[in-house]
């Protein structure tokens, strides 16, 4: 007769990692934004200091009348900084914290004379994991803190990373015509 089947490591690390996250969760700042998936953490390290108060202010993409923006960085990491000159274009990564993360199908651009589409062939804000891209250029850089332009971000968002923009970039490929630029 074969012995019951003993719980395996995954199960258990499962459970532990689990218990690690529930217990993290609780300890954490109200106000800190982190997204958690298996074991992974999103950490802010920083917030968008717009004149933009309200999501229905702004405009859908940066490009299309975003104002200037500071983004405010933690001094943590400020090092991270180390490079980054006025004149740099950035890809800013945010969490669009406003967004609905239930939604899976929308009307591109609020447009309902178009049909319903997935999310995933939109740049709708609403989505499962709301992380917003902003192409930026930096305008002015104090310590910590970068002013930069166009962005279509509310005041307060979270912001996740900046990246340069590298001539290789997908949209810089084809002159920005990609398959879903109307979208």
């Amino acid at each position: 007769m074969a012995a019951p089947p003993t719980p395996t490591v995954p199960s258990v690390r499962a459970d532990r990692v689990g218990w690690r996250l529930r217990r993290a969760a609780a300890t954490r700042p109200l106000g800190t934004v982190s997204a958690v998936l298996g074991s992974y953490e999103l950490r802010p390290i920083g917030t968008v200091r717009s004149g933009l108060r309200d999501a229905g202010d702004a405009p859908p993409q940066g490009d299309e009348g975003g104002p200037e923006a500071w983004l405010d960085l933690d001094a943590r990491v400020a090092d991270g900084l180390d490079g980054v000159a006025v004149g740099d274009a950035l890809v800013l990564l945010t969490w669009l914290h406003l967004a609905d993360r239930d939604t899976l199908r929308v009307h591109p651009r609020g447009d309902e004379a178009k049909p319903l589409t997935g999310v995933f062939a939109t740049r709708s804000p609403h989505r499962p994991n709301p992380v917003g891209l902003h192409p930026v250029v930096v305008l002015a850089r104090e310590a910590h803190r970068l002013r930069v332009a166009p962005l279509e971000a509310v005041d307060g968002t979270p912001i996740l990373d900046l990246k340069p923009v590298l001539t290789s970039d997908l949209w810089d490929r084809d002159g920005g015509e990609g398959g879903h630029a109307a979208r």
